[in-house]
Formats: structure tokens, sequence, C-alpha cells
């Protein structure tokens, strides 16, 4: 089953000193993970090392490829549109529209238009 993913700031999770860990053992560090979900690791009071469940760890993972697929979906479309636009200026009468539409009266409908936005 798939755990919601919530991200903790670094500064928010709960702390244990390395020689806790050296003393306490995988056991005793498997039950404070329990206990508290996660834990950062520290060594002269600076993280080292944050340890979280399985189930989280792969919950990020799939968070992350979410969002690199969305990004990628994104880009695509983006891609779509301009290969769209670039295929309208390399058509064989792409000159004279562009001519024609420069000769042309503006119809601006009292807006003002200037640079690349319009």
């Amino acid at each position: 089953m798939a755990l919601p993913l919530k991200l903790d700031a670094i500064e928010d999770l709960p702390r244990t000193p390395a020689s806790d860990v050296k003393k306490l053992g995988w056991r005793g560090v498997m039950k404070a993970i329990g206990r508290m979900g996660k834990v950062v690791v520290t060594n002269h009071n600076e993280p080292e090392a944050v340890i979280i469940p399985a189930e989280e760890y792969d919950a990020m993972i799939r968070a992350l490829h979410e969002a690199e697929a969305k990004n990628d979906s994104a880009l695509d479309e983006l891609r779509h549109r301009f290969d769209e636009r670039l295929a309208s200026l390399q058509a064989a009468d792409a000159g004279d529209r562009l001519r024609a539409l420069m000769h042309g009266p503006a119809k601006l409908r009292g807006k003002v238009k200037a640079g690349a936005s319009h």
C-alpha cells in the first residue's frame, strides 16, 4: 500500500547522535524509526544521514518519477507547438503570407500591442 508523501525539513526531524547508533546497534535504530518515523543521525551535532523507512523512500522515488513525467509532458507539448509554428514558416507560401500581414492594417481592437507578447 502506498504511503502519502510527507517531507519534513531536516531541522524538524528527530535527531540521534552517531554514538547512540553505535551503542544501540541496528536493532535500536530500527526501534527509534518505528517510534519516530525517521531519524537524523548527527556527528558533532551536524546532520550526516537521514534514516527513513523503505516505504517512504519508495514514495519519494514515485513522486520524483511523477514530477519528471509531468515535466517531460509539458516539454513535449511546448516542442509540439514550436514545431507546428516552425512548419507554418517553412510552407511554400510563408513569405507571401508574412508580406501580406506586414502590409495590411493592424487589428488592435482597442488594445496596445508591443514586443514579443503580441
